[in-house]
């Protein structure tokens, strides 16, 4: 299949340290030309890809102080990508609800991942175009009274064989906490869970400019560096270590999170992660096996001293036969060929794209 992966143009593809969906958008587009397709990569200038690289900007949008206004330059890559419509078979966008009033002009169809949450005011624009093809990353993600047409869920997918696996915690032990530092993630509960239980805290993340003032007013000042360690923004290997060292991640989220990679990341390493029980953490945690899902700061105090009962090797495994990039891959190749073959029969024609081995499709 001719295949255009849409990514944001914030962070590179993949991202040097944070980034979810950049991270989702390389290992998929790298592993769908692994398979043969022919795969255009829209993203920023500094990605690395096996894919051709479009881009309308040389690098990140975040590492571009000089870049005041992201909207601009993501009406500058949807008018590149829908421009070369013809040229593809199908277009897979990352970008939310931007790309959809573009894939209404097109005769190309375009699948949309759903990666963040629904907002008032971005209901608006998916229901203008809830005919459109739409994937969620988890079922509790959907918004039914929307009447989207989903299409399917595809859980997000790492490559496992890049996680060292630690069978065992460090000998001096802590809880890990990784992600955006901000009230979503639940920062905060992270600090009052081990205080309360007395543990040795290691964090790592990124603070967004909207969430400087939460990181000053409500974090920083409990940093000690002691009991409470911050240590910045991440990179691959940096995360690996830090959740696989620990004892247990923590994921407090406050808020129905779409998926949390940090909990595959996390479990991949051979660490159960204890987390709210909110949004995704029913699909992602096999509770009592792979980690533990709590509704209080006292649950979690509970499961802390429940953690080294769990199998580390249970872990890792659950997330080979789950959360594999190859079993992304391989629903998001059905999503396309179901897309397809339904534009098709609408159109009483078909091209030659089925004239492709099964292995291609």
């Amino acid at each position: 299949m001719r295949i255009a992966q849409v990514a944001p143009l914030f962070e590179r593809v993949p991202p040097p340290a944070y980034g979810g969906i950049e991270l989702i958008v390389a290992l998929l587009t790298d592993e769908l030309v692994r398979r043969g397709h022919e795969v255009t990569l829209f993203a920023s200038g500094d990605s690395i890809s096996l894919a051709e690289l479009v881009s309308v900007h040389p690098r990140a949008l975040r590492l571009d102080s000089n870049v005041k206004e992201y909207s601009m330059y993501e009406m500058l890559e949807l008018g590149s990508v829908y421009q070369k419509a013809e040229n593809f078979d199908i277009i897979h966008s990352h970008v939310g609800c931007a790309a959809l009033p573009y894939a209404n002009l097109v005769k190309t169809p375009t699948v949309h991942t759903l990666h963040g949450v629904f907002t008032p005011d971005n209901e608006k624009v998916f229901q203008y175009a809830k005919h459109q093809p739409f994937v969620s990353i988890s079922d509790t993600q959907r918004e039914l009274r929307l009447g989207l047409n989903y299409v399917a869920t595809v859980y997000n997918g790492i490559d496992v064989s890049s996680y060292k696996f630690h069978a065992q915690p460090n000998d001096s032990p802590y809880l890990a906490f990784l992600g955006r530092i901000s009230p979503e993630k639940g920062t905060h509960l992270a600090i009052a869970i081990a205080k309360q239980a007395g543990w040795h805290l290691k964090m790592a993340g990124k603070v967004d400019a909207v969430d400087v003032e939460y990181f000053e007013q409500e974090i920083k000042p409990q940093i000690d560096g002691k009991q409470i360690e911050y240590l910045g923004e991440a990179n691959h290997e940096q995360k690996n270590a830090l959740m696989g060292g620990a004892v247990a991640t923590l994921f407090p989220i406050t808020w129905r999170e779409p998926f949390g990679l940090v909990m595959v990341e996390s479990m991949a390493s051979g660490t159960p992660v204890i987390a709210m029980k909110l949004g995704s953490t029913t699909e992602v945690i096999a509770h009592g096996k792979t980690g533990f899902l709590c509704n209080s700061i006292e649950d979690f105090v509970k499961a802390i001293d429940k953690v080294a009962e769990l199998d580390r090797h249970t872990c890792r495994k659950y997330v080979e036969n789950r959360f594999s990039l190859q079993r992304m891959t391989d629903g998001y190749e059905a999503v396309y060929q179901q897309i397809i073959q339904e534009r098709f029969a609408n159109n009483g024609r078909a091209r030659s794209v089925f004239g492709l081995s099964s292995s291609r499709i």
